[in-house]
């Protein structure tokens, strides 16, 4: 069915198998069955969609134009290990890669045990193998050993769907795993940006309000249910909302998305700065950071921490910890203690549960912890 797609002989709308409600919610959405412009190959809804899913429509020059820079830039075609659902950006360009190599991908539920993991490395067999997997599912593989030198074993480990904890980012080093960090979206076929540097063919700009823009082959046409402003207002661009820096060699910092940004006190706060930050204090295993109405600063910052095995965490000891990081606004003013982040899609961070779950909360006096 893919190498249909990407000769340009059909188009579709990949649904997830195991989930009819969402399927249906889909197909209806995404209008499977109705007049499309003829060069769409695929139309791929966007991942954390909320309400009506406006769908990316793809072209095959665009998923072929991934697929041969992901190959040149990775050294070569391979054998790939599917990981994540095929419905997903993620998953399908995993099968695009392996029509246009030539070779069959290893197929593994994306909630895999790390037995099944290390079965399903083994079965790709010789030559230049890959994976794509989510930040999650690479924490889950470094808690087990054969896991993690399985994927030692391979040529490279597309990381993307958000940035990688420090905590796990510093395990996979350690273990010597060759974690690639990938940035892209469905609207430009997957990841593009690979390591902060483009891969061929695509351009990066940083706009006046910080805004990153994505441009080159690999841009979808746009959406199957146009929204304004329009992101694709530009031929061949794609407005993100995510908020980025270029350095002087060209290399991409993704600093947050605009959305998330805390406005506390007329200064910003971008959550993924003060995430990166927090994740460094060894009591904690995961972070989130976000912001909630308040009366005083408009917003205030918050943090949900995960603690590490045997640790323990105060708002104090994570504001001590940040101070000389960060500037004083960005430091927490309420820490609460969960037993898991909320995650949405293919293992992004949810902060919008966040926001719902603790945003009616108030800082006792002093700022204790109300976690």
């Amino acid at each position: 069915m893919v190498g249909d797609v990407l000769a340009g002989r059909a188009s579709v709308v990949p649904v997830p198998a195991d989930d009819p409600a969402q399927a249906a919610l889909l197909t209806r959405a995404l209008r499977a069955g109705e007049p499309i412009d003829d060069t769409v190959a695929v139309v791929l809804s966007t991942s954390g969609t909320t309400g009506t899913p406006k769908g990316a429509m793809l072209t095959a020059s665009a998923l072929l134009a991934s697929a041969e820079a992901t190959h040149q830039r990775l050294g070569g075609p391979g054998r790939w290990l599917l990981a994540l659902p095929a419905y997903h950006v993620a998953g399908f360009q995993v099968l695009a890669r392996s029509v246009v190599a030539g070779t069959e991908p290893v197929a593994l539920a994306p909630s895999f045990t790390p037995a099944d993991l290390v079965a399903a490395i083994a079965a790709l067999g010789g030559g230049r193998r890959y994976a794509s997997l989510v930040a999650a599912q690479l924490d889950k593989a470094l808690r087990h050993a054969a896991a993690a030198a399985a994927l030692a074993e391979l040529d490279a480990v597309l990381i993307g769907g958000g940035p990688i904890p420090a905590g796990v980012a510093e395990k996979a080093a350690a273990a010597s795993i060759p974690v690639v960090r990938t940035y892209g979206m469905s609207e430009t076929a997957g990841g593009c940006v690979y390591d902060g540097v483009p891969l061929r063919g695509v351009g990066v700009r940083i706009g006046g309000d910080g805004r990153i823009a994505l441009g080159g082959p690999t841009v979808a046409l746009g959406y199957r249910n146009p929204v304004r402003p329009d992101p694709f207002a530009e031929p061949g661009w794609f407005q993100t909302d995510d908020i980025g820096a270029l350095d002087d060699s060209g290399v991409l910092r993704v600093l947050g998305r605009a959305d998330d940004a805390i406005s506390t006190g007329g200064l910003t706060v971008l959550p993924n700065l003060v995430e990166a930050a927090l994740a460094t204090h060894p009591a904690v295993a995961e972070c989130a950071v976000f912001g909630v109405a308040d009366e005083r600063l408009g917003q205030r910052v918050v943090a949900a921490v995960v603690v590490a095995d045997g640790a323990s965490l105060t708002l104090a000891d994570a504001r001590a910890h940040l101070v000389d990081r960060l500037p004083a606004t960005a430091a927490p003013r309420q820490l609460h203690i969960v037993e898991a982040l909320p995650h949405k899609g293919i293992g992004k961070l949810n902060r919008r549960e966040l926001v719902r779950r603790f945003g009616s909360a108030h800082p006792e006096p002093g700022g204790r912890d109300r976690g």
